[in-house]
């Protein structure tokens, strides 16, 4: 049974329910937001890491360490050797990279990295992070993310 099946079976007799591809599409459905409201649909929050340092952006690519992002060039570098991931290991690491470093929630990531809203069932989010997992740690022990138990991950350097 998928998750939207679970969900119409839960909220069953409560109204009206709209199941969306994206967050997107239910933005264009429900208009655009009102200027007193942030236009994100989802308000979760990091927890910042206090001993975090801080990823450096130039050009569009992040530096965190001996690690390189280049979105544009699709390319993932670890101390100059290319980290061969897949679009959605490398739009993963991008955020947990990104400003502000920290803890980053399930909400957040799916939101940022699916587009979607997190309905609950992690099991993607886990399966990508357990496969951009073993590929860091194949480039080096010290390019890890953390799990940060019922709340997210966390990107280390070192």
């Amino acid at each position: 049974m998928s998750v939207r099946e679970r969900m119409v079976r839960r909220l069953n007799g409560l109204g009206t329910l709209v199941i969306c591809t994206d967050l997107a599409e239910l933005q264009a459905m429900i208009g655009p937001p009102a200027s007193s409201r942030p236009a994100r649909l989802s308000t979760s929050a990091t927890v910042p890491t206090p001993a975090a340092a801080a990823p450096a952006v130039t050009a569009g690519r992040t530096s965190l360490g001996d690690l390189t992002i280049d979105p544009l060039g699709h390319l993932v570098t670890w101390r100059g050797q290319p980290l061969a991931l897949t679009r959605l290991e490398r739009r993963l690491l991008t955020q947990l990279a990104t400003a502000p470093l920290g803890v980053w929630t399930y909400e957040r990531l799916f939101e940022s990295v699916w587009g979607c809203a997190y309905l609950g069932d992690t099991s993607i989010l886990h399966s990508a992070v357990k496969r951009l997992r073993r590929k860091l740690r194949a480039a080096d022990d010290t390019l890890r993310v953390h799990t940060v138990r019922g709340i997210g991950y966390r990107l280390s350097v070192g």
